[in-house]
Order: structure tokens, then C-alpha cells, then sequence
């Protein structure tokens, strides 16, 4: 891991990550998403492999990022993500929880907040997994980033409020590989009380499991 660094538009936030000495980059141009702020800021730096982790998805267990880096690094691919398998069937209803579906080689097909796979004859009962969520955390190879922020923002990207619809509009791959290991997700005050607490009361991040994942509706 090289440079780690805090990319925001708002001031406020520039200020906390300089209080506690961290590295900090205010973009004060609007940005579609804040991937497209990424490969802003990307674009100026010398790595060849951006890691992207959003502010509301915070890994609970460092393992979450080897799942990603790991299989990336030793592939081909230009753009990778992750997923998790869904087992309950609130999860799959939930258009809060963004569910992708997959090629028999791990590509993205589509992501979507509507139930995918519909189980047309009823979703099946025992411990196999009736679909996978999407975990927001994106890996790029350099090239690929600055492709993908000059594409147009996508139909289906601005139906489903989803950024990465808009590689697969146009024709960009995303690998997609699966992790067991969940992330905090934040969407309301209520979520950053709660994150919060769990990261200021346990020295190591708790193992996948240990704590209930909060959900929250992924943005753009």
C-alpha cells in the first residue's frame, strides 16, 4: 500500500483530516460522483492502481481489502469490486441493498436495487445463498479510472443512482470477486452514532459476523 488519502469537496472535512495529521485533497469542482473526484485527484498522482474506499462503507476487517487488492493485482482486469452472498429474503427486497449478478467468470452482468435473480419459482429455502449484494469499494487500474470518468453519465446509471452501471453502459468490464467479510454502512446520523461506537470500543476490527451489518441506500 502506497499513498492513503482522504478526497473530499467539503472544508470541513479537509480540516478534521489535517487535525489528526492525515493527508487530505479538497476537489472544489463538482464531480458527477465521487469516483469521478477520484480519478480527478488520481489522474496527478504516480500509481499505476487506485484503490477507491468510499466514506460510507467502511470495512469491519482488513481481510475485506485483501478479497479485493489480492485477485485484482495478480489479474488483468481494469476495474474490480466486491461482493457478499445474501441469505435472507428482506436482504434481496431491499432496494437499499444493491444486489449484482455475475458471468460463470466473475464479471459484472448488472447491478441493480430490484431483486436480481428472480427466483420465478420461489426463492429456495436451506443455507446456499439466493443472491449477492454489492459492497461499494472499487479497485482501478489507472488507465481504466480515467476511461470511466470521461464516459457520459449512463441511462441506467441515472435510473438506479448507480455509478457503475455506467462501465458496464458502455462497454467497460468490472470483475467481481466475493468476500465473507462485512462492511459498516452508513446513510442516516443514526448510522455514524453507531460506527462510531463500534470503532472507538474495539482495539482490532471485529471478524466477519460479529456485528450486524447497518445498511443504507448506495449513492452515487
Amino acid at each position: 500500500m502506497g499513498q492513503i488519502m482522504v478526497i473530499t469537496d467539503q472544508e470541513a472535512i479537509e480540516q478534521e483530516v489535517r487535525n489528526f495529521g492525515g493527508e487530505v485533497c479538497l476537489v472544489k469542482e463538482s464531480c458527477r460522483t465521487g469516483t469521478d473526484r477520484v480519478a480527478k485527484v488520481a489522474s496527478q498522482l504516480k500509481y499505476d492502481v487506485i484503490v477507491n474506499l468510499q466514506a460510507d462503507e467502511i470495512p469491519q476487517h482488513p481481510g475485506l481489502l485483501d478479497d479485493l487488492i489480492l485477485p485484482f493485482v495478480s489479474s488483468q482486469a481494469g476495474m474490480g469490486t466486491l461482493k457478499r452472498s445474501i441469505h435472507r429474503l428482506q436482504d434481496l427486497d431491499n432496494p437499499a441493498i444493491v444486489k449484482v449478478v455475475t458471468d460463470a467468470n466473475g464479471r459484472a452482468l448488472y447491478f441493480s436495487r430490484s431483486p436480481i435473480p428472480c427466483w420465478r419459482d420461489g426463492v429456495p429455502t436451506g443455507n446456499n445463498p439466493i443472491a449477492y449484494m454489492h459492497l461499494g469499494v472499487y479497485i482501478f487500474r489507472k488507465s481504466e479510472l480515467s476511461r470511466f470518468a470521461g464516459l457520459p453519465t449512463g441511462l441506467l446509471e441515472d435510473v438506479e443512482k448507480l455509478e457503475q452501471l455506467r462501465a458496464l453502459e458502455h462497454g467497460l468490464p468490472i470483475m467481481v470477486w466475493e468476500t465473507a467479510h462485512e462492511s459498516i454502512r452508513i446513510d442516516t446520523p443514526e448510522d455514524i452514532i453507531a460506527a462510531e461506537d463500534l470503532l472507538s470500543t474495539n482495539s482490532r476490527v471485529p471478524m466477519a459476523g460479529a456485528v450486524k451489518p447497518i445498511q443504507r441506500v448506495e449513492n452515487r
